[in-house]
């Protein structure tokens, strides 16, 4: 893993935290440019760039969705990363963690084993992924705020467990209605399928998130 810092304003009032791998790179600029443009506010961005996608960020293993014997082994070191190597280079700033796809999902789960994160800003989670609301329901975020979002388009899939994502993002913000109150938490339908604006989704995200911080 890598990591770097991108700031906007004078001084930051927030940090940002986001897993992101390769694939994402064309669109990080334009998502970071729309935050500031949409809430004027002063905050320094952490991208953690993760090698493995799936190796790094699945808190554990679904084998219907990958095969690698790796996946879901990784995703404490992501967090342990994040908690000794990012959060001490700005104490005192609120933090929010977000992300898109399993790194939306990867913020979601790294909230319910830290209290260090007031925000989750999760755009279109993987919250497929094999035995999440048994997990979910066991473990409370320790978030104050959280977003969620889906494309309505994303429940159409040829994969059946991919297919339950729907099902499972609302039944986690029914979970989430239940512990943090609904001024708390929010989901927001987008446009289009999984791979449809990923940048916006998570601009939209993190803009949420800053304006209840």
């Amino acid at each position: 893993m890598t990591l770097t810092f991108h700031s906007f304003g004078s001084s930051p009032d927030l940090l940002l935290i986001q897993p992101t791998a390769r694939h994402e790179a064309p669109g990080i600029e334009a998502e970071l440019d729309a935050i500031y443009a949409t809430t004027g506010k002063s905050y320094v961005m952490a991208l953690v760039h993760v090698d493995d996608w799936d190796v790094d960020l699945m808190p554990w293993a679904d084998r219907k969705i990958s095969r690698d014997e790796r996946a879901g082994k990784y995703a404490e070191r992501t967090l342990k990363f994040i908690i000794d190597n990012v959060l001490p280079q700005y104490p005192g700033l609120p933090v929010i963690i977000g992300g898109y796809s399993l790194a939306g999902l990867f913020a979601l789960w790294a909230s319910m084993l830290s209290d260090r994160f007031a925000a989750v800003a999760a755009a279109s989670p993987s919250l497929w992924i094999e035995g999440w609301l048994p997990y979910a329901e066991m473990h409370p975020t320790l978030a104050e705020n959280v977003y969620l979002s889906l494309g309505d388009r994303e429940e159409i899939a040829k994969n059946k467990a991919i297919a339950r994502v729907g099902d499972c993002v609302r039944a986690q913000h029914g979970l989430l209605e239940a512990s943090l109150g609904q001024e708390h938490c929010t989901l927001v339908m987008e446009e289009g399928n999984h791979f449809t604006d990923n940048a916006g989704r998570l601009a939209r995200a993190f803009a949420w998130c800053i304006e209840r911080i």
